[in-house]
């Protein structure tokens, strides 16, 4: 995850109606990547979850959260470790790919899916493949999965869905519309809070 004063630009001003607030833009960033992650700590297929991220209020409130009595249950181990390459996207998803044992499968999973349902999830992770789920665009990608043994070989970033493909990678089917709602625009999150968001982001009253 990006450091919050960078995550998000398109969606500045979607907190507040329009006004940009910088602490009001930031606390929406925190809460769809929170939101995320909730979800994908209850889905049944998830053993553990490790974000990468260099910035100082993602890990302290991720460390809150995953020390609540409502994460808690979900049993899932959490790790936070630095973005040391700080090469961007792929570098930091390979980098916490490597911080996994290789003999388990991967899954990389963006950070701005605050409608994702557990399920959902869990139907990805069933594929024994190495695939990817494209976002609801059908340009992007959202969850890049490698079985054990097999390079994760990211390709985040523009028509990653094409670049995914073209590295052996299958698309899934499926509807899974929650899985595939990322959120980049006002557009993107009005649809998510029609889908039905998690609590940190519907909180922040940005479903009107």
């Amino acid at each position: 995850m990006k450091g919050l004063e960078r995550a998000k630009t398109r969606l500045r001003g979607a907190a507040d109606g329009g006004i940009g607030d910088p602490e009001r833009h930031a606390s929406l960033a925190l809460a769809l990547a929170l939101d995320t992650l909730e979800a994908a700590a209850a889905a049944t297929l998830v053993a553990e979850i490790v974000v990468v991220t260099d910035d100082a209020r993602v890990a302290t409130e991720l460390t809150s959260m995953v020390g609540s009595a409502r994460f808690a249950s979900a049993g899932t181990g959490v790790r936070i470790v630095r973005d040391e390459p700080a090469g961007g996207l792929n570098a930091a998803l390979l980098h916490g790919a490597g911080a996994l044992s290789p003999s388990l499968p991967r899954a990389a999973l963006q950070a701005d899916l605050p409608a994702l349902k557990p399920a959902e999830l869990d139907e990805a992770l069933s594929c024994p493949d190495r695939a990817f789920v494209a976002d609801a665009a059908g340009i992007g990608t959202t969850l890049l999965l490698a079985p054990a043994g097999t390079p994760l070989d990211p390709h985040f970033g523009g028509a990653s869905a094409a670049a995914h493909t073209a590295s052996g990678a299958r698309p899934l089917p499926g509807a899974l519309p929650g899985l595939r709602r990322d959120v980049d625009t006002e557009a993107d999150l009005a649809e998510a809070c029609v889908l039905g968001v998690g609590i940190r982001t519907s909180g922040l009253l940005v479903c009107r």
